[in-house]
């Protein structure tokens, strides 16, 4: 096993152990009269062409409490402007309340421009709650390395001409066999069709 696909196997524990805890967690405070925000982040590569790569980002925030969070909002800074340019939505948003029980989601895109691995950090949602003065504050769940404008093998594909020069190789012999044949077949049934329409005449 080499060093790249240790570390990646190590983040995949690393991500499910916090995905744990967060669940753990809002089990054992649901139960109390409080809001309790959980928000996964999701990040998926898509190549357009060569040397030109989207990532696709969307934020699901949940309210696992039994208490109405407001003021909630969510910033995710961790796109550089060195590396990424945004095509479309905001890499923040806000809204006036989240209720118990509710869910609340933001996408958006952004354009790499660098290759490198890159290594995002999680979102952070604040948030009030009546009963406390200060904001509270939540994170989400991390993101997998992203290997941006990794190179690639390009993808195969269906190739009929090769299929058929396979298949003309494997059964050639048995393909002209049975050519042969139909056309006997079609020659000697032809002229028996011909003369029986003449003695009709």
């Amino acid at each position: 096993m080499n060093h790249s696909t240790m570390a990646i196997q190590i983040e995949k524990f690393l991500i499910f152990l916090v995905i744990s805890v967060f669940f753990v967690s809002s089990s054992t405070l649901a139960n109390s009269d409080v809001p309790f925000i959980v928000a996964h982040k999701k990040a998926t590569l898509t190549r357009l062409k060569a040397g030109v790569e989207q990532v696709s980002v969307s934020i699901d925030i949940y309210n696992q409490g039994s208490a109405t969070a407001y003021d909630v909002s969510l910033t995710d800074n961790s796109w550089s402007e060195d590396i990424f340019d945004i095509v479309t939505g905001n890499t923040s948003m806000s809204w006036e309340r989240l209720d118990a029980d509710s869910l609340l989601s933001h996408s958006f895109v952004l354009e790499a421009k660098v290759k490198e691995v890159f290594y995002g950090a999680p979102a952070v949602i604040t948030f009030r709650v009546p009963t406390k003065a200060a904001l509270q504050e939540a994170y989400s769940t991390p993101i997998l390395p992203l290997d941006i404008l990794a190179d690639r093998p390009p993808e195969k594909k269906f190739d009929w001409v090769s299929l058929s020069q396979r298949l003309l190789a494997k059964y050639g012999s048995l393909i002209s066999v049975i050519s042969i044949v139909v056309l006997f077949v079609y020659l000697v049934a032809t002229p028996s069709k011909s003369s029986g329409s003449k003695k009709k005449r």
